[in-house]
């Protein structure tokens, strides 16, 4: 079945509430939609909104390379050769992972819907549904404690705390949260790169009793050495984010001893599923965990997310809850959420 038509657009929308992490505050977001029609009429949907501070790429520069003669081209392409058309995506958008991913997963939407099954059955469930995080940014102790408990009253049990600004008040804001909620809720916290190591060792002590989870990227990206000196119990909750971002990272980050024993991997990092799944084979081969993390991003690549986090038997963590802050979206379905677990639908393709 050949693809008939391609058009690409980009939508800004405001979050339902303002939040800050160690690097930045956000009040909305731009996201780039790419819509493949089939000639039957089949439409397959991809979307990104890269973050610049991570891969060097934004929003409007995806676009950009996907009102180029590239995307044009893909009229007349059989949808069966979609890997192949991956394949020419990498090459022509180099270190672009924002771009590819948008094609990535339009291009396994849209041969999703062709054969009648959905991306996840296609290359094999492998976990159980699990349980997202939510994410509190950076605020207040009084905020954090209002908006945890707003999240726990509506089902959800692992809260992500965004920290990185001050280390005194970031151990005041989960262990505030710990005594409120109790043993009920998960903790993890996600440094943004925020700390310095020894800000790090001072965090570890103090919240040595009162269960985090697991720690995401303290130390700006290129200081993985440090993380090193750290015995290996802390380093196996350690998560890479900004310190990974595509395969060749992934490789480097495989080699003993690893500085971190958990991958939070991106599409929008990576470059899609295809290369998601590329970098959860070799953190498998290296006893590596893997959290499978997001933007403030459409259901779309939410759900495409969700997909390839569960065809990686590896997967341990999700946080995908990108399209949760969004004020409005474009599309529905993808999955569910029920008592805070993403329950993907059979429907065919990504659902959506």
């Amino acid at each position: 079945m050949k693809i008939r038509a391609a058009r690409c657009w980009m939508e800004k929308l405001p979050l339902k509430r303002p939040y800050t992490i160690a690097y930045m505050t956000t009040s909305d977001t731009e996201i780039v939609f790419l819509e493949l029609e089939l000639e039957n009429g089949i439409r397959g949907l991809g979307a990104a909104n890269p973050f610049e501070e991570v891969v060097g790429e934004t929003p409007s520069d995806t676009l950009l390379h996907l009102q180029s003669g590239f995307i044009n081209g893909l009229a007349g392409r059989d949808i069966r050769d979609f890997n192949k058309i991956i394949d020419e995506a990498y090459k022509n958008f180099p270190n672009l992972p924002g771009t590819v991913a948008a094609i990535d997963i339009a291009v396994h939407d849209a041969f999703g819907k062709f054969m009648g099954i959905s991306v996840l059955d296609y290359y094999g469930q492998q976990i159980a549904p699990l349980e997202t995080s939510v994410t509190i940014g950076i605020k207040g102790v009084q905020e954090t404690l209002a908006e945890a408990m707003e999240y726990y009253k509506m089902g959800f049990r692992v809260l992500k705390v965004k920290m990185g600004l001050d280390v005194g008040e970031d151990i005041e804001r989960v262990t505030k949260i710990r005594e409120a909620l109790g043993e009920h809720i998960v903790l993890q916290v996600d440094a943004n790169q925020g700390y310095s190591l020894e800000e790090l060792k001072i965090f570890l002590d103090s919240t040595a009793g009162i269960q985090i989870e697991v720690i995401e990227q303290p130390l700006m990206a290129g200081k993985e050495m440090q993380l090193r000196l750290l015995p290996e119990f802390v380093r196996k909750i350690l998560v890479a984010d900004e310190s990974l971002c595509g395969v060749e990272d992934a490789i480097e980050l495989c080699r003993e001893p690893k500085a971190f024993g958990v991958f939070n991997i991106k599409l929008m990092k990576c470059g899609g599923i295809r290369a998601a799944r590329e970098i959860g084979m070799l953190a498998k081969q290296a006893g590596i965990d893997l959290f499978w993390g997001c933007n403030d991003e459409s259901m779309v690549s939410i759900t495409a997310a969700l997909h390839a986090a569960m065809s990686c038997s590896n997967t341990r963590y999700l946080d995908l809850d990108g399209s949760f802050d969004l004020s409005r979206d474009l599309v529905e379905g993808g999955f569910l959420v029920k008592d805070g677990f993403l329950l993907p639908t059979d429907k065919p393709g990504l659902g959506i």
